[in-house]
């Protein structure tokens, strides 16, 4: 079977709305990906300040945002089909929305984007809330991607996605895998960079230029979350939480604090490597989202990951990129299938389940 379909995906670093258009293929249960189409939607200023203000608006307030943010993601569907000459192309969107609220110890989890909305808006099938039956199980709703880890990257054994928040997959040769996030990342390193008045550090130049701040970097490393076994997850309060001691620092120079805290980000995914990789920790890690493109950052994580055997491994740019948002394209064809979406083995919920709402065009 082959499918075409638009992923969305919207991340903590809250860098901009991914768009993938891709081609999946199935046969006899063996997936592979094309992505024929891509490109990320920036946010300005205003929706930045909305999405990360949505937490403490009044309810009549937080509904008509996710009915926003839902026609905002139709139209921007709509003008992406536009551009890449895709009308009558799509068979469906499967859509991740932006996370505001994420509470897996209430069976609480909420990301916006109206489903209906999209779906007014566009015409077309629209798969949302993909994490919602996870948490109503007991899981972490998170990471979702392991599905599309085992899937679509198989033959890796660590599965490294470096965006606001860094999460990691470990696969072994049968279907079991572990999969959590790891630390805070860009979402800390971009707004340590916005002090220099950009919006990112732009291949690590500014942190390349610092020192470690040793007495920070052992505060961060002291964080509870870090000796918590998985499944676990972290929310985008709670990541803020951790990184709040480099933040706050007003002594130190913005170059020492993102050197700090690159290093921090490399230390806490070698010291995840070292705790779940097993009694035969080598092998490769394919490295993706945002933070694949910070050169400083993978030269750290090269360098600790060498001592270990585990070869860092950057695929093309487009996979680097929107990987994520590809993933969400093959979750909602998972859905779109009735077939098994969301693994418990990765977020801990009592079964497998098959996860997301449909809304037709």
């Amino acid at each position: 079977m082959i499918y075409k379909v638009i992923g969305l995906m919207s991340g903590s670093s809250l860098d901009g709305l991914d768009i993938a258009y891709v081609q999946l293929d199935e046969v006899r249960g063996k997936w592979e990906y094309q992505i024929l189409a891509a490109e990320c939607v920036p946010y300005n200023e205003d929706w930045r300040k909305r999405l990360i203000s949505a937490t403490s608006l009044t309810v009549s307030e937080f509904l008509e945002l996710d009915t926003e943010y839902g026609k905002f993601l139709g139209e921007s569907v709509n003008d992406f089909i536009a551009r890449h000459s895709l009308d009558h192309k799509v068979h469906f969107i499967a859509s991740h929305g932006h996370t505001v609220y994420h509470s897996p110890s209430t069976a609480t989890t909420g990301q916006i984007g109206s489903g209906a909305a999209i779906a007014a808006m566009t015409g077309l099938p629209v798969i949302n809330d993909l994490r919602a039956t996870d948490v109503a199980l007991g899981g972490q709703g998170a990471p979702i991607v392991p599905i599309g880890d085992r899937l679509l990257f198989g033959n890796y054994k660590y599965l490294l996605n470096i965006g606001g928040i860094a999460n990691l997959t470990v696969q072994d040769n049968s279907d079991n895998a572990i999969a959590f996030d790891v630390c805070p990342a860009n979402q800390i390193l971009n707004e340590l960079a916005r002090r220099t008045g950009r919006e990112m550090d732009e291949n690590g130049t500014i942190a390349s230029g610092g020192a470690l701040q040793a007495g920070l970097l052992k505060v961060l490393e002291d964080h509870p979350y870090y000796t918590a076994k998985a499944p676990k997850s972290l929310s985008n309060e709670m990541a803020m939480a951790i990184g709040s001691w480099l933040l706050q620092d007003t002594s130190s120079k913005v170059a020492d604090l993102l050197h700090t805290a690159c290093h921090h980000v490399a230390d806490q995914v070698v010291a995840a490597i070292n705790n779940n990789g097993g009694s035969e920790k080598a092998g490769q890690v394919l490295v993706t989202g945002g933070g694949a493109f910070n050169t400083f950052l993978l030269e750290l994580l090269r360098a600790k990951l060498d001592q270990i055997g585990v070869e860092v491994v950057v695929p093309e740019a487009d996979v680097v990129k929107y990987k994520e948002a590809l993933v969400m394209a093959l979750i909602g064809t998972l859905r779109w299938r009735e077939e098994v979406n969301v693994l418990s083995s990765v977020t801990g919920a009592t079964r497998d389940s098959v996860s997301g709402a449909l809304w037709l065009g």
